[in-house]
């Protein structure tokens, strides 16, 4: 079996293969390590482009800001304002239409710098999970040199860790969408509502955690291993009532805890056409 090191290797060789080359940037765990890469084996012509749309907290735009200028990275942040229209609709395709949307912006960035070629974080787990978005990235001709190295997700933690990368333990993070379920219209309102919703939980101390928003109703998935924090009745009407004053209507609780892709359970068949 391949080691780590040797996978690490392979990933800046691919990279390097490149005179110059833009990381598409969220602040998270796998974007932030194919940064630091970059910028190991590209030097100046590496650079991270984060689309700043409502899709995303405020909380990860700060982080990734942050996380850039350690890197000593150029960072460009490009403004979308608004939803489209395909998006909005939340089709169960609908990463697909958000990706083809994001990407081409960040191609578009990328190409006015004179820079040809873009990376994005995904990672050799990534196609085990329904994950429409990939096509969008095929058909963009988008890099991904994390899953070209056979970099695994946990490979991905324990090189930022060696590298004193400040996410190697960040929580995993999807866009703010990925709460709502497939079928039920995306706006601004509502994506709102999640965020200030899950910063709050968040200052209350929970790590690993998602608030998913069925219309006005909002449901608290938290990892196994945190549910024991909400058998607190103090806590738990301080919750209601934080929550209730963002504009739901209903608190509810998962008793199963926290399950990344939950809300794919209602797609019948996983697959993932682009690979």
């Amino acid at each position: 079996m391949t080691d780590i090191a040797q996978k690490y290797r392979r990933l800046l060789a691919g990279i390097a293969a490149n005179k110059s080359a833009a990381v598409a940037f969220s602040g998270g765990v796998d974007s932030s390590f194919l940064c630091y890469a970059a910028s190991k084996a590209l030097g100046n012509n590496a650079a991270a482009i984060t689309i700043v749309s409502p899709m995303l907290p405020q909380s990860e735009i700060a982080d990734a800001v942050k996380v850039a200028r350690q890197l000593g990275i150029t960072h460009i942040l490009v403004a979308e304002e608004t939803i489209d229209e395909a998006v909005a609709a939340n089709p169960r395709d609908r990463c697909y239409y958000c990706k083809k949307i994001e990407f081409g912006r960040i191609v578009d960035e990328a190409k006015k710098r004179g820079i040809q070629t873009v990376f994005d974080g995904s990672n050799s787990d990534d196609p085990h999970d329904y994950r429409p978005g990939l096509k969008a990235l095929a058909e963009l001709r988008i890099s991904s040199p994390l899953r070209d190295a056979g970099l695994h997700k946990n490979e991905i933690r324990a090189l930022s860790k060696q590298y004193n990368l400040p996410t190697w333990n960040k929580p995993a993070f999807a866009c703010l969408a990925s709460r709502i379920p497939y079928g039920e219209t995306i706006n601004r309102e509502k994506l709102s509502r999640v965020e200030k919703g899950e910063d709050y939980l968040r200052s209350l101390g929970f790590v690993q955690f998602r608030l998913r928003s069925h219309e006005r109703l909002a449901r608290i998935e938290a990892a196994r291993e945190e549910r024991r924090k909400l058998f607190d009745e103090k806590l738990l009407d301080d919750i209601s009532r934080t929550l209730k004053s963002f504009g739901f209507i209903y608190v509810a609780f998962e008793l199963e805890g926290y399950v990344m892709g939950s809300m794919n359970r209602e797609v019948p068949v996983i697959e993932n056409p682009a690979l």
